[in-house]
């Protein structure tokens, strides 16, 4: 989410944050150039490959709201792609943020509202996890474990595997039961970042060439999991590098080499955990550290982002759509990206700011908007226990309310239903049908009676006919 240009002078003025045409034009031109043509070419590669080849796809929250609103068609072609069973979704926080490092109720909050999301709509609940920029750590492996996920995606970077391999399938060491798929940054780099680089020693790389790579690994190593970015296709690697005609023959290739596509879940089901894994400090996939230094490597982003969750609690507890809705976007680790002030930073797009300073000052603005905002509605001058009471007690009492409330319908429903016009029409109508039937019976019964009263007069008067004929005349 781009976030518009915000002066000291707006806040407390203006309490909308974001660059609505710039989201439009940049996600447009990402569709155009990358997703589409992407989406397409691994389409045709599930339905042409009989189910031989696998993908995965890890979409934040917010994503899907934008692609929702602003290019629909990719959720359309996302759904075709789910309906070959070649396709796992998989979960990660809302925001695509950094709240595992900060608030675990947060963060919790935010990965099980995307798996909501991804549920309605491609009918699946995820059972794997992979954190925003393959953040790990083994704190927030035992987070993801609690929530009953089966595996977690991360980096695999040389300070936590020394000289072991990334191509087995390890598990958590603070919980057993959560397994850990490692990526190969190596192989996975050379499809999205040096594809295309005529300088490179192995340039131009080929599916012959790249699958050969792989069957040539030691015997036992059989878990390689290739994880980049999808506007790798398009963007970092321009579609006339022939970089689409390359994975349209990775399937033909790997299959001549006794090489099989599979999905994380498949991996998890089908391969045990060789080893533990120790990650005591936070683990991601970005730049030569492999740490969190690009998001909080500077006095200016833990400014920033010790400011944002300082009001992480209160914003947990409300239910105010548009606090949350400003929640999630604010939370974007871009957000900080932005205010990257290492080397390897120079030459980044820093988007609509002219440097780290002004991405900075900026976001600060409105995070002293948006927190005013949350103090409105949460003074700061209550405690967050306090208030945690409070509002349990106050949604207690609204469950005791919701359950009289259904109770007092039921029983108007039931009251309704009883007055009803045609229940009463009903009923009268049976009352009637009801006094004939018992009429036509009590007038059976009378000409029964009256029948047999003449009967018996009948032949009482024959009788003194009789009679009288067998009297002698004179």
């Amino acid at each position: 989410m781009h976030l518009k240009r915000y002066r000291f002078f707006d806040v407390g003025a203006d309490h909308y944050y974001y660059n609505d045409y710039a989201n439009d034009v940049t996600l447009t031109d990402m569709v155009q150039r990358s997703y589409m043509p992407a989406l397409q070419t691994l389409l045709q590669l599930c339905e042409n490959n009989n189910k031989q080849f696998k993908v995965a796809f890890s979409i934040s929250g917010v994503t899907l709201e934008q692609l929702e609103i602003y290019a629909s068609e990719v959720i359309v072609i996302l759904q075709k792609l789910n309906k070959t069973g070649c396709v796992e979704f998989i979960a990660e926080p809302y925001s695509h943020g950094l709240s595992s490092l900060a608030n675990e109720k947060c963060f919790v909050e935010e990965v099980k509202r995307q798996s909501k999301k991804i549920k309605e709509l491609f009918g699946k609940k995820p059972t794997i996890l992979r954190n925003s920029s393959l953040l790990y750590s083994d704190e927030i492996g035992e987070m993801v474990n609690k929530m009953g996920f089966k595996a977690v995606l991360t980096e695999g970077a040389k300070q936590i595997l020394g000289w072991k391999s990334p191509h087995y399938l390890y598990h958590c060491a603070n919980a057993p039961k959560l397994k850990l798929l490692l990526r190969d940054y190596k192989l996975s780099d050379d499809i999205c970042l040096r594809f295309n680089n005529n300088s490179w020693s192995e340039f131009p790389l080929t599916a012959s060439k790249y699958t050969d790579w792989l069957s040539s690994l030691p015997e036992g190593e059989n878990v390689i999991n290739i994880f980049m970015e999808l506007q790798a296709i398009g963007v970092m690697q321009p579609l006339d590098s022939n970089i689409l005609e390359f994975f349209k023959a990775l399937p033909q290739e790997a299959a001549q080499r006794g090489i099989r596509f599979a999905t994380p879940s498949e991996i998890v089901k089908e391969n045990d955990s060789v080893a533990p894994l120790e990650v005591p400090y936070p683990l991601t996939w970005n730049d030569e550290e492999r740490d969190t230094s690009s998001w909080l490597g500077n006095d200016l982003q833990r400014e920033a982002f010790n400011k944002l969750y300082s009001v992480a609690e209160r914003v947990y507890m409300c239910n105010d759509r548009r606090i949350k809705m400003d929640w999630d976007y604010l939370q974007g680790s871009a957000n900080f990206r932005f205010m990257n002030t290492k080397s390897s930073a120079e030459n980044m797009n820093r988007g609509i700011y002219e440097s780290a300073y002004d991405a900075f000052t900026n976001y600060m603005n409105i995070i002293a908007d948006f927190i005013k905002r949350v103090d409105a509605l949460y003074p700061e001058g209550i405690e967050n226990d306090e208030l945690n009471s409070l509002l349990t007690t106050i949604r207690n009492q609204d469950d005791e309310i919701k359950i009289l409330e259904t109770k007092l319908g039921n029983a108007l429903a039931a009251l309704e239903h009883f007055n009803q016009p045609e229940d009463k029409e009903a009923a009268n109508k049976d009352t009637a049908v009801a006094k004939n039937e018992l009429g036509a019976k009590e007038k059976k019964v009378t000409t029964k009676k009256a029948k047999k009263t003449a009967s018996k007069k009948s032949k009482k008067k024959g009788s003194v006919v009789e009679n009288k004929k067998a009297k002698p005349t004179n």
